[in-house]
Order: structure tokens, then sequence, then C-alpha cells
């Protein structure tokens, strides 16, 4: 009989190689436990999933009671189903009155190709604009709207009409025209790195969009349900999109997502013509009584209030060390950027031999990703902190076999 790693190189398709995959047995809290009992420190939340930490006691218990009553019955909106409407009534509860009508998908990159949809629906246009170094998923429509020319030259033709603007360049503003659909941002830039928005630039986005009639669709697939200290994160400049895309930690571990906008305008799926948009797992009832729990532990238990004190206990003792050369902070969500002579390559792999999980960024070589669960302690912080400058160090001043 063959093992599990043996059935994994034969039969798993796989978007990279890894030379040793950990094969993971439990999880709890912050901790992974591979097959031979040994724990790893999660320190990338499965790229932003687990903000309520692994196997939240109350998480679970609400996927239990749910698998009680019933799983998957039918496509989406055919028939009422609890968490699926208490679910989008929470929502509407935290978000701006303009974003009071949930389209739930089942992950992140589905909510970027509903928004897209919407949105050329909408305003019957087809360009749209994007951002160098900008992350929206792997699907053709999202793929289209990568901000990085080498992951998407294999995959072509896509879709046409994408203009790609810089990041922070207020100058470039100007190039949405009236000709766009959509301007498609992140309001916290994930895989170029942690890049904030200068001061007043999302606003000015705004404005513009509001000039053109185009609409403003947010990515905060990596970013939202507390990671940056605010549930969401275009709560930290004020500016509220015309379209909300969430996913990653929006199921509390378990697989949806959702576009999110005006009840008008998400009218406009239903004809002309009708399944506008449709979906057969999107707001499956297990992963929104997840959902459901995992928002009342975010709230009930305080992790978006300390997400960026915890944070900041990571920022001020790591930026101190002679290796790092900058450390970039959205809450809990970090970007430790290495000086020039130290390999990142090294570095990665002493952090395995450490048993910490830790992740490098897809546009962002030198710079690597310090995302735990929102339920880390402080005590495990200065643990952590103690084991990163460790394995650091041994790849700095390698000691004698």
């Amino acid at each position: 009989m063959l093992t599990n790693r043996q059935l994994f190189r034969l039969h798993m398709g796989l978007p990279s190689v890894e030379d040793e995959p950990v094969e993971i047995v439990r999880a709890e809290g912050i901790y992974l436990y591979n097959d031979h009992g040994q724990a790893f420190i999660d320190l990338v939340s499965g790229v932003s999933v687990s903000n309520t930490g692994h196997l939240h006691p109350r998480v679970v218990d609400a996927i239990k009671a749910q698998l009680d009553q019933y799983m998957h019955v039918m496509v989406y909106g055919k028939f009422l189903q609890s968490p699926q409407v208490q679910l989008a009534g929470k929502l509407a509860e935290m978000l701006p009155a303009s974003l009071d009508a949930v389209y739930f998908v089942s992950s992140g990159s589905e909510a970027i190709e509903g928004a897209i949809k919407l949105a050329k629906r909408l305003t019957g246009r087809t360009g749209m604009v994007t951002f160098k170094n900008a992350y929206h998923g792997g699907t053709a429509g999202a793929l289209s709207l990568l901000g990085n020319e080498s992951l998407k030259n294999a995959f072509r033709p896509l879709l046409p009409g994408v203009v790609q603007l810089d990041f922070n360049d207020f100058h470039q503003i100007e190039l949405i025209s009236k000709d766009i659909a959509c301007v498609v941002i992140e309001p916290i830039q994930a895989e170029a790195g942690i890049i904030l928005p200068l001061p007043s630039y999302l606003e000015a986005i705004r404005k513009r969009c509001d000039e053109t009639g185009s609409l403003l669709v947010f990515d905060e697939i990596q970013m939202g349900f507390g990671r940056t200290g605010k549930m969401f994160a275009f709560e930290h400049s004020g500016v509220v999109p015309d379209i909300l895309c969430l996913a990653k930690a929006m199921g509390g571990g378990l697989p949806l997502g959702a576009f999110i906008s005006s009840h008008r305008n998400m009218h406009a799926l239903t004809h002309d013509p009708e399944l506008g948009h449709i979906t057969t797992f999107g707001g499956h009832p297990v992963s929104c009584a997840a959902s459901l729990a995992s928002i009342d532990v975010l709230i009930s238990e305080q992790l978006i209030e300390s997400a960026d004190y915890k944070g900041s206990l990571f920022s001020q003792r790591l930026i101190n060390h002679p290796a790092i050369r900058e450390v970039r902070q959205a809450g809990l969500m970090l970007g430790v950027e290495l000086n020039e002579n130290y390999p990142i390559e090294k570095v990665m792999k002493s952090f395995k031999k450490h048993r910490l999980i830790v992740d490098q960024f897809l546009f962002n070589e030198s710079s690597f990703r310090i995302a735990p669960p929102l339920t880390i302690t402080e005590t495990e912080i200065q643990a952590v902190v103690d084991m990163i400058i460790e394995s650091i160090d041994a790849v700095i001043n390698p000691k004698e076999p």
C-alpha cells in the first residue's frame, strides 16, 4: 500500500514542487503537528485564512451544529437557508449602507470574477484598471488583472482592455478614463510585500472613479476580517468601494468568499439575462455557519483591537536586527525585508529547520511575511520572535559542524 508521501508525489496536481512536504495530522491554535508529533508554528495562517486560529472551539461547535441540520441542499439562491441569510445580514450590519447585498461564492478568485461581471453589466464598458504587483487570483479573469507578467504570459490571450498603473503614483490616476468599467485595487497590497497606500491616495482614486463613472472594487481577500486592526482594511481610509471582494478568513477555515455591492447594483444580475452569475457551492451552509462563529470570536475576544499591538511586538524587536532592512506592518500582517547581502533562500530553509511556517511574497523576493492567527498570545509572540532571530542568526553565523 502506498504511503501518503508516495501518493502525494504520484497523484496530486500541484502548483509548485516541494522537496520535503510536511505531513500535517493535527492543528490547534497557532500550532500544526506533523506525523512524527513535532509542532510547527504557523506564521502564515494558511495565507490569511485562520484568523481565529486552528480549530477554535466555538467555530468547530458551529460547524458540528450545522452538520446535524443539513449540508448542501440546492444551488445557492433556490432555497432560504438560515446560515446564508444570517451571515448576509451580519455583513450588511458591519458595512456601509451602500454595501448591503452579498453574493456568496467559494473563493477569492470567484469573488473577483463576479465583481468583474457586475461592473461590466452595470457600466456597459469593458476596460479595467489594476495595479502592478497586485494579486487577485488564478482564474482567467482574475489572472488578467494580475500585476505580474511572468505569471500571465503562458496563459494568453487573457481579457483585453486592462490598464496597469503603479500603486501610489498620483500622476497616473488620470489614466482612469470613461472607457473603464472598474478599478480593482487592494487597499493594502499584499503579495507586493505589504505596501500601504500613501495618505489620500485611495481618496484620489475614489474621486477619479466618481468623475468617470467607473466602479471602484476593493480586493480585501487577504486583508479582511481583522487582519489589519479593523474588520475591513478600507476602514483605515474611510473610502467606501462600489464593490467589495472577500474570502480567505471569511470562512473561519472553510471555503467561502463573496462580492458585495448595493442591492440596486446586485439586482442587475437577475435579468437580461437571468442567472447573470451563478454558483453551486457558494454560500455553503456549513461554511456560512463557520463564518458567523468566527466573526463572533473576532469581536467578542477583541482580536481585531489587539492586532496592531501584537504586530508591533514583532516589528519593534525585528527592526533592530542587522539582517533586516525594513518591517512594513498593517495590524498583524508584516512584510519583513532583508538586507541585500542576506540570502532569503537560506533564511527560509532555516525557518523550516526551526519548525517555523513562514512564507515569501509572490512579488517581493527579498521579503517574508508574518501573519499568524490573531489568537496568538503575547507570550507566544515573544517566543516566536526569539525563534525567528535564532533562525536568521543561524544563517549569518553558522556554527561549525
